[in-house]
């Protein structure tokens, strides 16, 4: 079982930054590939971010690339998600997840537990 809280949200103007937090309470975190998510209101959750459990592969959607990283420190169990250069369209309800799949990172589906998600408030 993996529990996962984010944290971090936030209101911001846009062009600024946030960086969000989600540690995870299991035995075995290293071994967990770790994503992030976001659903904007009226709108399906989609695919922000992922990590492959050693942090040696990320992979970006294509909106969020070369302004978000994430990042993963294993001693802590936590992952990160550091945003810049944010957007107004970057507002949305943002959830880290966890699986153990190592294939099709980009998919809901194999991702087995979820927390309970942090808001990002982007302004013009």
């Amino acid at each position: 079982q993996v529990q996962l809280v984010e944290s971090g949200g936030g209101l911001v103007q846009a062009g600024g930054s946030l960086r969000l937090s989600c540690p995870a309470t299991a035995r075995t975190f290293s071994r967990y590939t770790m994503g992030w998510f976001r659903q904007a209101p009226g709108k399906e959750r989609e695919f922000v971010a992922a990590i492959s459990w050693n942090g040696g592969n990320t992979v970006y959607a294509d909106s969020v690339k070369g302004r978000f990283t994430i990042s993963r420190d294993n001693a802590v169990n936590t992952v990160y998600l550091q945003m810049n250069s944010l957007k107004p369209e970057d507002t949305a309800v943002y959830y880290c997840a966890a699986g153990l799949s190592t294939t099709h990172l980009m998919a809901r589906g194999n991702y087995d537990y979820w927390g309970q998600g942090t808001q990002v408030t982007v302004s013009s």
